[in-house]
């Protein structure tokens, strides 16, 4: 009866390691090429060609053209202010008397005049003031020639020159652009701000526009055209070098090193290593492998 327990023991024994060493199936593991092998889902895209033009965008401020102060030929009180804020006046109109009377002594009044012709678009000074030769009375400017003063850090100042066309927009008019032209460029980088000023002519008057509104400027600065593009979740960037994953005709793709130029707005250029017309993942992009299966369902989207 020993013998028989031991007999049937041993056949259980037997039984158990033949069912551990079966194989389990594919449940948590990877198939292998061939075996079924699962495909990464992926959206691919084609490369185009197309022109890119690479832009910088600053802040700035509204001002009028020539703008030009009054100044007083003599010190004294600011008897009479004859202009106010946006008064048009013409080279020589009478803007302003000061009173150069001291306590005990009473003398003429010493008119100022305006030095150009425009608006006035500035009064810093309050009848009753005390001021000095080098006090402004005002500032006049040509408003019907307004133009954009903005700041470019020193970085990008090798980019600047007369020419460059940009468009400015305001918080006013949301959703509107205005063109604009470069015309100067300050020949000096400020050495406390690190930013050389760059002047800006509208290409053409427009009446919402006001002197001393702040506005956007984005200034378009190199062309670079017949450019090899694609999105920039495309490109993977491994240490020092860059990749984008090619799709093949059997549903696979390859792992492709290219030379990666500007990128604007989302999309880069691709300057070397890449065709107009070759598609290449952008979705899904982050798990994949040189050589691995995939379901392109961004090519699918483009057949249909």
């Amino acid at each position: 009866m020993r013998r028989r327990n031991l007999i049937l023991t041993a056949a259980f024994a037997a039984i158990v390691a033949l069912l551990v060493a079966l194989p389990k199936g594919n449940k948590g593991a990877r198939p292998g090429p061939g075996e079924g092998e699962s495909a990464f889902r992926i959206t691919s895209v084609e490369a185009q060609t197309a022109d890119m033009t690479a832009y910088l965008e600053m802040n700035g401020d509204v001002e009028a053209d020539n703008t030009v102060a009054a100044y007083p030929d003599i010190a004294g009180k600011l008897a009479r202010l004859r202009v106010e804020l946006g008064s048009i006046v013409k080279k020589g109109d009478l803007i302003a008397d000061v009173d150069p009377s001291r306590p005990g002594e009473r003398y003429a009044m010493s008119p100022v005049y305006a030095p150009i012709r425009g608006t006035v678009t500035s009064t810093p000074q309050k009848p009753g003031a005390t001021v000095t030769t080098g006090t402004a009375i005002v500032e006049i400017g040509d408003i019907e020639r307004l133009q954009v003063v903005a700041k470019v850090s020193e970085r990008d100042v090798a980019v600047l020159k007369k020419g460059l066309k940009a468009v400015v927009s305001f918080e006013a008019y949301p959703g509107v652009e205005f063109g604009a032209t470069v015309f100067r460029v300050s020949p000096l980088v400020d050495s406390t701000s690190r930013t050389k000023e760059i002047y800006l002519a509208f290409d053409k008057p427009d009446a919402r526009i006001n002197s001393g509104m702040f506005a956007k400027v984005k200034l378009y600065t190199t062309l670079y055209k017949d450019s090899v593009t694609v999105p920039e979740d495309a490109i993977v960037q491994n240490y020092d070098k860059t990749y984008v994953y090619v799709v093949n005709g059997d549903d696979t793709v390859s792992k492709r090193e290219v030379r990666r130029g500007i990128t604007v707005d989302g999309i880069s250029q691709v300057v070397a290593g890449l065709e107009p017309g070759e598609r290449v993942a952008y979705q899904g992009v982050t798990v994949l492998s040189d050589g691995a299966k995939i379901k392109d369902v961004g090519k699918k989207e483009a057949d249909q």
